[in-house]
């Protein structure tokens, strides 16, 4: 299992993915601040990773809180969770995280007034975000095999793996892992996803260590191995997905589904229910994150690009409804018209957790 992110006694232990696949190194993040710089500068990365990373450091900032009251902690927890939500705009994940960290400190203060009983069962809910998201993966991974054939060739884009999750499995290649352990023989294409190199740098490292066939394409290599006949179907991430369906996943998802529709190759996306965002329309509403120009203009310290240049670098983009032929889920998957099918899921979901 690849540990992406783990809770420790010293702190948050992280994957630090910006150094793959040269150097695997792990971090430990003594601090919320800490776990929010490290989401902010993609030491992790990954709508249900950078949840799970909120969730845990928002674990943390409350166990370290000096204040002697449930009333002081909630007044330093608020303020926590404004720093944590600043950290990436698009990934709902995040904010599904916050949120329902808040709810349990809502709840533990209601139930007592012990502040140390208030931190641990902040802790216990992180861990329990954390255990869900790997169980979640499982059952996505196991509802997707159905749609990949035996002997596929997948298209992907970014990094939708393990360690794009708490760990284990994945989105978009729990699919993948999903199929290979229903016993079917698939390969897979990975768009290297310019420019922070998702693809080429994670994605092929995860597959390579599961001994899974990979092969990494440049991005404007995508059309060309379509129409030779090289791809099977396409399964990508997101990092939030509208009540209609529409999608926002990596810069460059919105060109391969556009590509795949023009040949008649499936393009599905994958993400726990934690990714649906009821509260949005269409993905017209979702923000898109943009960064810093440099990771465009350069890579690491090698400058690419004259000085001075002007540079867009959205680092999502929105993929609409109809050129996903499903949406794969923790439970079940969404078909067209998705207003209906995913609203079904998430009350399904929403049900399952009421009663247990």
């Amino acid at each position: 299992m690849i540990k992406t992110i783990e809770w420790t006694n010293e702190g948050v232990s992280m994957l630090d993915q910006r150094l793959l696949p040269t150097e695997e190194k792990y971090l430990t993040l003594r601090s919320y601040e800490e776990v929010a710089d490290a989401i902010k500068k993609m030491v992790v990365r990954g709508a249900p990773a950078i949840g799970v990373s909120a969730a845990m450091g928002l674990a943390l900032g409350a166990s370290q809180s000096v204040g002697t009251s449930v009333a002081d902690l909630e007044y330093d927890f608020d303020f926590m969770c404004k720093v944590m939500e600043a950290t990436r705009p698009t990934a709902v994940n995040l904010f599904w995280a916050v949120e329902r960290m808040r709810r349990a400190l809502a709840k533990a203060k209601a139930e007592t007034s012990d502040v140390e009983e208030v931190k641990q069962r902040l802790v216990n809910e992180a861990l329990a975000i954390f255990q869900e998201d790997i169980d979640s993966n499982r059952a996505l991974g196991r509802f997707g095999a159905d749609l990949i054939p035996d002997g596929a060739t997948v298209l992907t884009h970014c990094n939708a793996g393990a360690l794009a999750t708490a760990g284990d499995y994945g989105t978009a290649l729990g699919v993948i892992r999903g199929a290979i352990d229903a016993g079917k023989r698939v390969a897979v294409i990975a768009d290297e996803t310019r420019p922070f190199l998702q693809g080429s740098r994670l994605t092929a490292w995860e597959l390579s260590k599961d001994k899974i066939p990979v092969t990494i394409i440049t991005d404007n290599m995508a059309g060309h191995v379509m129409k030779q006949g090289k791809v099977d179907c396409v399964i990508v991430g997101a990092d939030r997905i509208a009540a209609n369906g529409d999608t926002a996943n990596k810069i460059g998802t919105y060109m391969v589904a556009v590509l795949a529709n023009q040949h008649q190759i499936p393009f599905y996306v994958a993400a726990p229910i934690s990714t649906i965002d009821l509260a949005i329309d269409s993905g017209e509403e979702i923000p898109i994150e943009e960064r810093d120009s440099k990771e465009v203009t350069h890579v690491r310290d090698h400058q690419l690009a004259p000085e001075g240049v002007d540079v867009h670098n959205f680092a999502f983009d929105i993929t609409p409804n109809e050129l996903i032929a499903a949406i794969i889920t923790d439970r079940g998957v969404a078909r067209s018209p998705y207003t209906e099918s995913l609203a079904g899921l998430v009350t399904t979901r929403e049900s399952t957790v009421a009663a247990g």
